[in-house]
């Protein structure tokens, strides 16, 4: 009765202290305990205490604890089972002999929540798996330590990271199904018409659709080809067909951007209403509908597919695109205008083979006989007829007549339309050659006239040919003048700014500036032994080899070669910044072969720099550097040599300091008094020269007042 009550009691009690014991969830850590203490009732009663509410951090750190304490319990002390084996078989009798009797609420403890009891037990679970890996870390750590063996750790270290590999791979399998990677194939949510070539391969996909209906869909109705037995094949391909324009009425055509108020459109709502209500949905609908089903009624009629040429809207805006893109774009408008004749010439000769079956297959001399190839020969008929090449038998009925007359009216009209649009597109193609050739007969004619020496005319006719062969164009500058400033700028940097960048004078300014130099350099071509530069003219020029190479020739006679200039070398860019008149060339520049040079002039330069102050002192700096590396010279340095022109021009020495410096003693102060007396007697000279001067000035001067006087008074006399 005792043992009851305090059984109840301990229950009901609360834990006394802060930090509350938790029950282990290993039943045979508890039978352990209970033969290494030998006092089963009292360790029962110390574990089995009621666990007041806790948070889940309080828990988790108290669990923890537990755990260490009792891995380090185990490592200090044995297994008693191994050692004792007797000790647990004598617990049993022990928990027998309690069971006997009412049953003891300690062996079975109150669950109070069985999540969190489960929660709890998968916690302390993973705690002991996670000291387990620890430990076995230390373990390969001291494996793969210096005084051991490196080579038993490697396997693990493998074996580790194939496993993981190997879970990366298949949890990578498992996240993209297929499903997910159907998604990503699904089309855009706005195509942009301009630069998305999925949407031109689509176009052209589209487009021969069109032609397939264009062209079969009067065959078919007027040639005897459509057979009960070929059936099949028309139906299926007439089916792709449709199936292409329902595709690209549903889903391409409702996503392409459109422009509204200088905005591009890219909502999926707006795209659809804008698409509803043009004029194009309304023919792509047109061309839709279906007709066919009055195959029911009617019969397999190709008359009811007539509604599928309406679709030409995408066919043209196809040929729009497909130009925009071409580098020759001149040959397939050429295709296309040969296309669309042949094309002409097919329906001629469709109508041309139903007139003969209305009046009947060989019944006159006009129709069709019936003999050889039905198509070719009635292609043959119309290519003579459109053409009017003549030679064709005459017509007999009034319906021959009114049709041969109708047929000659079409033919003169479409064939001169299409002979027009020809030349056009062989004349927009050949317009920059055109010109070119006036240029040159024009630049021919002005040396005849005054009497250009041959060598000069031959010179001038070999520039012209370089430069259209090099360029295909006599001026660059005529054709960016057309773009904005924005789009010259884009074509310029590509073409010029990597050899502008190689100056090191421009290395470190603006790059605004540098945009503005690249839009005001001039490309200019020069012919084998030309002088790009002579040797004493005044540099205003910086230039640049885009092209070609040059030569500096020097020495004695100036034949010398001293060093040879390639593409992207520069030469000339101090003179840029040259102040009062600029520097003089010191050696003369050849071209060497044929070579195409960018220059900027010194007064481009200048109205560049009045907007970028900091970029000029920059420049200024740099350019001194530059001349002290080009001329390292101490001496006073004469103006046709060097690069001194930065700097003004250093004082003569006075004769007396020369004198001075170049004696010693009394023999050098005897010759520096003679020099000041000499100074001094010139400058006297001098004076007296100035005063007669004046003298005779004045003297002059008075005489011509004294005569003005004498004139003015005899004047005054004869008018009174």
């Amino acid at each position: 009765m005792l043992k009851s009550l305090t059984i109840k009691f301990n229950k009901v009690k609360p834990s006394e202290g802060s930090n509350e014991n938790i029950q282990d969830p290993d039943p045979s850590s508890e039978s352990r305990q209970a033969t290494g203490q030998g006092e089963n009732k009292n360790e029962k009663k110390s574990l089995k205490t009621k666990m007041p509410p806790v948070s889940a951090e309080e828990s988790q750190t108290k669990i923890q604890d537990k755990v260490s304490e009792k891995n380090t319990h185990e490592d200090k002390t044995t297994n008693p089972d191994s050692q004792n084996p007797t000790a647990s078989t004598g617990a049993k009798p022990e928990q027998k002999e309690m069971g006997t009797g009412k049953e003891d609420p300690v062996s079975k403890p109150p669950v109070i929540n069985e999540y969190a009891d489960a929660q709890l037990h998968s916690l302390v679970r993973r705690l002991r798996q996670r000291t387990d890996f620890y430990k076995r870390k230390l373990v390969e750590a001291d494996m793969s330590s210096p005084e051991s063996s490196p080579q038993t750790a490697k396997p693990i270290a493998v074996s580790s990271t194939q496993e993981s590999s190997a879970k990366l791979k298949e949890e990578h399998s498992q996240k993209v199904p297929l499903i997910e990677y159907l998604k990503r194939l699904r089309l855009p949510k706005s195509i942009d018409s301009y630069t998305d070539r999925f949407y031109l391969l689509w176009l052209s996909l589209v487009t021969i659709a069109f032609n397939w209906n264009c062209w079969f869909i009067p065959l078919r109705m007027v040639f005897p080809y459509q057979t009960p037995h070929n059936t099949h094949y028309w139906l299926i391909t007439d089916l792709v067909c449709d199936t292409i324009y329902l595709f690209d009425l549903l889903l391409i055509q409702p996503r392409l951007q459109f422009m509204r108020g200088g905005d591009i459109i890219v909502d999926s709502n707006e795209l659809k209403r804008h698409y509803r209500n043009s004029t194009k949905f309304q023919l792509d609908m047109a061309s839709i509908m279906p007709f066919d089903v009055f195959y029911l009624f009617f019969g397999f009629n190709p008359i009811f597919r007539t509604n599928r040429m309406l679709k030409y809207t995408s066919f043209f805006e196809f040929n729009h695109h497909l130009e925009s893109i071409m580098n020759k774009a001149y040959i397939y408008r050429v295709i296309r205008t040969t296309g669309y004749l042949l094309f002409t010439l097919h329906i001629n000769a469709c109508m041309y083979y139903w007139a003969s079956s209305y009046e009947g297959i060989g019944s006159t001399r006009w129709v069709y006989d019936g003999e050889g190839n039905k198509y070719l020969r009635c292609y043959y008929w119309a290519v003579r007829t459109l053409i009017t090449i003549g030679g064709l038998p005459e017509p007999q009925t009034l319906f021959e007549i009114v049709f041969q007359l109708l047929n000659f009216f079409s033919g003169v009209f479409v064939f001169s339309s299409l002979i027009g649009q020809m030349q056009d597109v062989i004349g927009a193609a050949t317009a920059n050659q055109n010109n070119f050739r006036i240029c040159m007969d024009h630049t021919i004619a002005y040396m005849n006239t005054y009497s250009i020496p041959k060598i000069v005319q031959n010179r001038v006719r070999t520039w012209y040919e370089y430069t259209w062969a090099s360029q295909r164009m006599l001026d660059e500058s005529d054709l960016l003048e057309t773009l904005p400033t924005t789009m010259q700028l884009a074509l310029t940097v590509d073409v010029n700014f990597s050899v502008i960048s190689k100056v090191d004078l421009f290395k470190g300014c603006d790059t605004q500036m540098i945009y503005d130099m690249l839009l005001r350099l001039k490309s200019i071509v020069y012919l084998p032994g030309d002088f790009v530069c002579k040797k004493g003219e005044i540099g205003k020029e910086m230039y640049i080899i885009k092209q070609g190479e040059v030569q500096v020739l020097g020495g004695a006679d100036g034949t010398q070669v001293l060093v040879t200039l390639k593409a992207g070398a520069v030469f000339g860019e101090i003179s840029l910044l040259a102040a009062r008149g600029g520097n003089r060339r010191t050696a003369n520049v050849v071209a060497h072969g044929f070579a195409n040079l960018l220059t900027l002039d010194k007064k481009t330069l200048q109205e560049i720099l009045v907007h970028y102050p900091d970029s000029e002192k920059l420049l200024m700096k740099k350019a001194r550097v530059l001349l002290k590396n080009k001329a390292p010279g101490t001496g006073a340095t004469p103006p046709n040599k060097g690069l001194a022109f930065l700097f003004p021009p250093k004082q003569e020495t006075p004769k007396m300091f020369k004198a001075l410096l170049g004696s010693s003693g009394k023999a050098g102060l005897a010759r520096l008094l003679t020099l000041k007396r000499e100074q001094t007697a010139q400058r006297k000279d001098k004076d007296q020269e100035e005063n007669y001067i004046s003298d005779m000035v004045a003297t002059g001067a008075a005489r011509v007042n004294t005569e003005n006087q004498g004139y003015s008074s005899k004047l005054s006399r004869a008018k009174a």
